[in-house]
């Protein structure tokens, strides 16, 4: 595929945001250890896929893997220790072989990286990445690159069902004094949400393609991730929500395949018996 044909695909689209935003947070940060972080993290995923492609025998996805890198290196704090970084690179890329369905994975890989690092590594996620530490108005840059992803891989459904739910809720939950639901409509919580719903929920493996379970999905992984942060507060809320939403994609999917099979299955016993 030529380089303006990739650039075009929604893993160009997302590529080319996430690089964006770690030249953009570097700056704006003035300090270039995030870039180091992505290099590791991207360095890591791809030789953990490459590794397991060739032991067995699997296809690689370069261009996905490489994303999760990314992501993490975005979200992970840039003074993180750069053998956590690997690890968790490496946990991710792992997951996206070991918990699939058809080859798919089941779990958003970046996400689920993250998440385990979290209680095995008690890392600092800072989301560096989605602009929380730099002035209110670079949020426009989450924005637009969100917008043209979105777009690209036809998540509208999902994105808004997600963020509306999320921050009804959570404006309902701050007139109640339940958590600390206010904070979350402010930066950097804002960033953070905005980054997970543009670029990790919209994942099309791990999400489901019709407008009506997009929509599913997106009420699912806001209730759920909503009653969490009430509990627990932090960001931990956003990859739960991701989990519970991509459990329902991979049941939505498990039992339409089921159906398709039992159908195909009726039809050829037909066409059988009118045979015979």
């Amino acid at each position: 595929m030529g380089a303006k044909k990739w650039m075009k695909t929604p893993k160009g689209y997302v590529s080319i945001a996430m690089s964006l935003y770690l030249v953009i947070a570097s700056i704006g940060t003035i300090t270039w250890m995030g870039i180091i972080t992505s290099l590791i993290a991207v360095g890591t995923a791809l030789l953990t896929d490459y590794i397991y492609c060739t032991i067995f025998k699997r296809k690689s996805s370069r261009d996905s893997t490489v994303i999760t890198g990314l992501i993490i290196s975005l979200i992970l704090s840039f003074t993180t220790s750069w053998p956590v970084v690997a690890a968790t690179a490496f946990l991710a890329a792992l997951s996206k072989h070991l918990l699939v369905y058809k080859k798919k994975p089941i779990f958003n890989p970046a996400a689920f990286g993250l998440f385990l690092s979290i209680f095995i590594f008690q890392t600092g996620q800072s989301w560096w990445g989605a602009f929380g530490d730099l002035p209110v108005w670079t949020v426009i840059f989450i924005l637009i690159g969100g917008y043209f992803v979105t777009d690209r891989v036809n998540k509208f459904p999902q994105v808004l069902a997600y963020l509306g739910t999320s921050f009804v809720l959570l404006f309902f939950m701050g007139l109640l004094h339940i958590g600390d639901a206010s904070d979350a409509l402010r930066p950097p919580f804002i960033n953070a949400a905005l980054f997970f719903a543009f670029f990790m929920l919209t994942d099309p493996p791990t999400s489901p393609a019709k407008n009506k379970n997009q929509v599913i999905f997106g009420i699912l992984a806001a209730v759920s991730g909503t009653i969490v942060y009430g509990l627990f507060g932090g960001l931990t809320y956003l990859y739960i929500g991701a989990f519970i939403g991509n459990l329902y994609s991979y049941l939505n999917k498990k039992s339409t395949s089921a159906k398709s099979a039992a159908k195909m299955q009726r039809v050829n016993s037909r066409h059988r018996v009118l045979g015979k």
